[in-house]
């Protein structure tokens, strides 16, 4: 098969009910940050679970992004039952994303995680999650403030870049500001991932995937949002640009 120029990356929809008709949906803002951050070229992959031909995805793919979204990772997938009925779930998405993370780490391609990606990350490696990091009572409230689209995704806190990690050696820094836009957490990290970057209460930000072939990093919050106006955030996704490059 001839190769393409550009990277290619996958990126798993979630399932949106307009109407009454359910939709497969990935947010403009990933894919923009796909174009424009990564200098990639997005390949949106429906919400199909056990449907999907992972072998095939990742001969079409040069890396993957699991993208933030308002839905939850199903509960059971760690081992705890739903604390309240009426949290919004995606068990399409869940089954989806948790075999393509196995299948493109194993496959020794790029994937970068956001929000919810970052927790299905944790999870896929056996790791447990908060289901209301707020009700936490050493945990700050991590959602986001009431406003606009500028306030809800505008600076909230530091996060602290462990010393030595991939993220303190790629941004050059010790601490930097992050938006905040979730509810949930980590609470037990997974196997074999590494916490790049904690919050000030220690509520774990970033992870890596210790013995990944190649680039395997998941961030809590948003780099996505105005990616090419925050050289932080600009430098995360061409960092993964780069690998999916490299492995094209």
């Amino acid at each position: 098969m001839t190769k393409h120029k550009r990277p290619i990356i996958g990126i798993p929809a979630c399932i949106k009910m307009l109407g009454e008709h359910p939709f497969h949906a990935v947010g403009a803002k990933y894919v923009d940050a796909i174009v424009n951050g990564a200098d990639c070229i997005p390949l949106l992959l429906p919400a199909i679970g056990n449907k999907q031909d992972i072998a095939t995805i990742l001969e079409l793919v040069d890396g993957v992004l699991l993208t933030g979204s308002a839905s939850n990772v199903e509960p059971q997938r760690y081992g705890k039952s739903l604390i309240r009925a009426d949290m919004h779930l995606d068990t399409a998405r869940d089954a989806t994303t948790f075999p393509l993370i196995e299948a493109t780490i194993k496959a020794g391609k790029p994937i970068l995680g956001i929000c919810r990606g970052f927790q299905e990350m944790n999870v896929a490696f056996g790791g447990t999650l908060h289901q209301e990091v707020h009700a936490q009572k050493d945990l700050m409230d991590h959602r986001e403030k009431a406003g606009n689209l500028d306030v809800q995704y505008g600076p909230a806190h530091t996060i602290k870049l462990t010393s030595g990690g991939y993220l303190q050696n790629l941004l050059g820094e010790d601490v930097m500001t992050v938006n905040s836009i979730h509810g949930q957490g980590i609470d037990q990290l997974g196997k074999g991932l590494f916490a790049e970057a904690t919050a000030p209460d220690g509520l774990v930000e970033a992870i890596r995937v210790t013995d990944a072939k190649n680039f395997a990093l998941a961030v809590q919050w948003h780099p996505e949002w105005k990616v090419v106006d925050n050289p932080q955030y600009l430098a995360i996704f061409k960092a993964f640009g780069d690998a999916c490059r490299a492995s094209n």
